[in-house]
């Protein structure tokens, strides 16, 4: 059963606007230009997050499909794609990902979680199949662990 969304749509918008605001001028190169790499690598980052702990910004799971759209709408203006964040997820996986990951000097953690995302994203299947082989390598292996 599908649930319906915690927060109305408009305090949704405003609290993502806030966010999306503060990447976008973290990502400036100039008032009129954005580094598009830098922003996918800040998207990510944000959608990564919401997941793992929607409560930073008042969510709670059921409002995340909506939050996924609201997004998407937002972002396409800066990135020009009609899915921005899996586009972002598979930059994120290319090798012009992984020069920004390092140009950004991301953690060893911040890296993995985005590249789990990443495959979690692009390739449900194959992801589920990943972790199967992971919790058959390794029977201690909790959930949580991922």
């Amino acid at each position: 059963m599908e649930r319906e969304p915690n927060l109305d749509s408009e305090v949704l918008r405003e609290r993502l606007d806030a966010v999306l605001q503060q990447i976008e001028r973290n990502a400036a190169v100039t008032e009129a230009f954005v580094d598009k790499d830098r922003y996918r690598l800040y998207l990510c980052t944000l959608w990564s997050n919401l997941v793992l702990e929607p409560d930073q910004l008042g969510l709670e799971v059921n409002d995340l499909e909506q939050a996924f759209e609201t997004i998407s709408e937002k972002v396409k203006s800066v990135l020009g794609e009609d899915d921005p964040i899996r586009g972002a997820f598979r930059f994120i996986s290319s090798p012009a990902g992984e020069r920004e990951m390092n140009r950004a000097k991301l953690t060893r953690n911040h890296r993995d979680m985005l590249l789990y995302f990443s495959s979690m994203i692009l390739d449900p299947d194959g992801h589920k199949k990943w972790i199967d082989q992971l919790k058959e390598q390794n029977p201690r292996i909790r959930p949580t662990d991922f």
